[in-house]
């Protein structure tokens, strides 16, 4: 269901946005060699302007995400797997995720060309909300979704904890985060930040997300439950990896939760989301019928599904 995985991916990407609220003092190093932690002003200034960045350098980027949704019963056990393989891009502005096979099995031409057709549809709709509230003065990720304000985020929860710890080798300031859950909210992305409990980790020299972690102590609504109603304890962990010493890309997600969509469908189970095969194309790419992606210079770019049953696996 992937409802359920962009729920959790948005509540994951969401807390590099919490880094706003961190207290404004300094904490002693646990590592005596690497010295007190940086002022919390400053880091947070190279944060948001780091993450702007990034934004545009993740643009040239592709990889292959590999997504695993296992639905449980009521006494827990696996009921259904469905594994997707994808190729995440950025077409005309929009990060996609064009699916290339199902349970291990390649579309056939029929099923690409259907691909081909729904990914037309939710680049033009995304690209007309993005339009629409950047009209307005919002500031906007790529699927047209207003990112929420330093100024707003002061509202809607509180830090505590800082302090350093050496994550993949590197120094790296870890920070706890509750939300106030008397806060009041202005949409369903500061409703998923208001109830969120967790802890992100930042990369020191980067001043970038390196993981983010968390749970949801209340049942929250997107839409007033029209949209997605999610439950408490619903939880997840993104990890993300450092590519070509220029940008931070998604590296795995787990999760598990309850989710009940569009008042119809429902979902208790865990995912599993985890990417490879990182490489640069060129963001005026086009996917021709039958779902090739092809480049401006003609030439398609390459296609890396991995065999039925073998996971993806990172660099």
């Amino acid at each position: 269901m992937g409802d359920m995985r962009r729920i959790l991916l948005t509540a994951a990407l969401s807390s590099l946005a919490l880094m706003a609220k961190m207290p404004q003092t300094t904490a002693p190093s646990s590592d005596p060699v690497a010295g007190p932690l940086p002022p919390i002003a400053d880091l947070l200034k190279d944060v948001e302007r780091n993450q702007k960045t990034a934004e545009a350098l993740r643009k040239d980027y592709t990889y292959h995400v590999h997504f695993e949704q296992q639905e449980l019963g009521s006494n827990d056990q696996v009921k259904k797997t469905i594994v997707t393989d994808s190729e995440s891009l950025n077409l005309r502005g929009v990060r996609i995720n064009r699916v290339v096979a199902r349970n291990g099995k390649p579309l056939t031409p029929e099923e690409a060309a259907k691909e081909s057709e729904r990914i037309d549809k939710e680049v033009a709709r995304d690209t007309e909300r993005r339009e629409k509230n950047e009209s307005k003065g919002e500031s906007t990720d790529t699927r047209g979704d207003v990112l929420i304000s330093a100024s707003r985020i002061l509202e809607l929860g509180t830090f505590s904890n800082p302090r350093r710890v050496t994550l993949n080798g590197r120094p790296t300031i870890v920070v706890d985060f509750a939300g106030d859950p008397k806060a009041k909210t202005r949409n369903s992305a500061e409703g998923v930040i208001r109830d969120l409990v967790g802890t992100v980790w930042i990369d020191e020299q980067d001043r970038s997300l390196a993981r983010a972690q968390g749970h949801f102590l209340n049942d929250f609504k997107i839409g007033g439950g029209l949209v997605a109603d999610v439950k408490k304890d619903s939880a997840f962990d993104a990890q993300f990896i450092r590519m070509n010493d220029d940008v931070w890309l998604p590296a795995e997600v787990n999760g598990h939760g309850r989710v009940r969509i569009l008042l119809v469908s429902g979902f208790n189970g865990r995912i599993h989301l985890v990417t490879s095969d990182y490489r640069k194309f060129r963001t005026s790419s086009v996917i021709e019928a039958g779902g090739t992606i092809v480049q401006p210079d003609g030439s398609p770019l390459p296609s890396t599904t991995p065999p039925q049953g073998a996971p993806a696996t990172h660099p």
